[in-house]
C-alpha cells in the first residue's frame, strides 16, 4: 500500500434546515474488502423521522465510553457483519450533520481487511427497525448503489460522505 495523506472532509447538512446542534458523536466506520477484492456494507431498511429509504453503508457505529477507535471498530465489524478484520490502515476523518436530529457526526473511517466471518450481534434496533443485511458488492456495484440509493435526503448524505472514502480505499488497494 503507498503512502497518502488521510482524508479529512467538512459536510454541511443541505436536505434539512439547520436549527442547532447538541451534541457530537465519535463514529468508527470501515471500508471492509476480502481477498478477492469485494467490498462489505451494511443495508438498511428505514421508515424514521428521515423518512422511507432503503440504504447502503459502510459498517461501524458510536464509539463507546472507554473504546480506542481499533477496538471500536472491530466490534462494530464483529457485531454487523459478524467479520473479524485486520485493520489496514485509517482513511481519514469525514465531519458532518444531521440538521434534523441535531446531531454533529465525527466519522472516523478505516480500512480493514476480512479474516474471517462469524455469527452476528445485531441490536433489536438494527435488526427490527433497520433490518440490517450485509451486502457483498464490487467496486462498480458499490458505486452505483450509493448513487442509486442517493434518490432520498438521508441517501444523498450518506452517499456525500461514503463515496469519496470508498474511493480513496479502492485507489489505495489497487
Amino acid at each position: 500500500m503507498n503512502a497518502f495523506t488521510p482524508l479529512r472532509l467538512e459536510l454541511t447538512d443541505n436536505q434539512w434546515p439547520f436549527t442547532y446542534t447538541n451534541h457530537d458523536r465519535p463514529i468508527v466506520r470501515a471500508v471492509v474488502v476480502d481477498d478477492a477484492g469485494r467490498y462489505y456494507f451494511v443495508r438498511a431498511f428505514r421508515d424514521d423521522e428521515f423518512g422511507a429509504a432503503t440504504l447502503i453503508e459502510t459498517s461501524g457505529g458510536g464509539v463507546e465510553p472507554g473504546e480506542d477507535f481499533e477496538t471500536a471498530i472491530r466490534r462494530e465489524l464483529r457485531e454487523e457483519l459478524g467479520a473479524e478484520v485486520e485493520i489496514l490502515c485509517a482513511l481519514g476523518l469525514v465531519s458532518d450533520y444531521y440538521n434534523l436530529i441535531h446531531r454533529h457526526n465525527l466519522n472516523y473511517y478505516f480500512l480493514c481487511r476480512v479474516r474471517s466471518f462469524g455469527e452476528r450481534h445485531l441490536t433489536e434496533d438494527e435488526q427490527n427497525c433497520f433490518h440490517l443485511s450485509t451486502l457483498r458488492l464490487c467496486y462498480e456495484d458499490a458505486v452505483r448503489e450509493y448513487e442509486t440509493r442517493a434518490c432520498t435526503p438521508l441517501g444523498r448524505l450518506i452517499a456525500a460522505r461514503e463515496l469519496p472514502v470508498l474511493r480513496l480505499a479502492h485507489d489505495l488497494l489497487f
